[in-house]
């Protein structure tokens, strides 16, 4: 039985996030949607990060970021292809936002054809 593409996209982000922001979420899990991916990760930020937002100025810093850095990451076409390897779909948008105080983030992958579940 293999996994499910739920997984091992959950699996992809993390390893991506893990190779460009250093860390990865400590949860994720992920739904598709139609043509969207949904991933939502909890237990993103550093210690760094986390001493950063005891200020306002701090959290402002982090949110903004996180965010734009994100977006940076999924506009490289070599992580592109991962993920439309995976989905065997081309990814054509994307939407990301963190919650600093409750430490989740969610990104949207919107994909140009419906993703089809594998078979187990």
């Amino acid at each position: 039985m293999g996994r499910n593409l739920e997984h091992e996209f959950s699996m992809l982000v993390r390893e991506i996030r893990k190779e460009y922001v250093g860390n990865g979420p400590k949860e994720i899990s992920t739904r598709f949607i139609g043509n969207w991916a949904i991933s939502e990760m909890r237990g993103n930020l550093t210690n760094v990060e986390k001493f950063m937002i005891t200020s306002e100025q701090g959290r402002q810093t982090v949110h903004e970021a996180r965010t734009k850095l994100v977006k940076e990451i999924y506009k490289r076409p070599e992580v592109l292809v991962k993920f439309e390897k995976l989905t065997g779909t081309r990814v054509v948008r994307l939407f990301s936002d963190l919650n600093i105080e409750e430490d989740i983030a969610m990104t949207v992958f919107v994909f140009e054809d419906e993703v089809q579940r594998k078979q187990g």
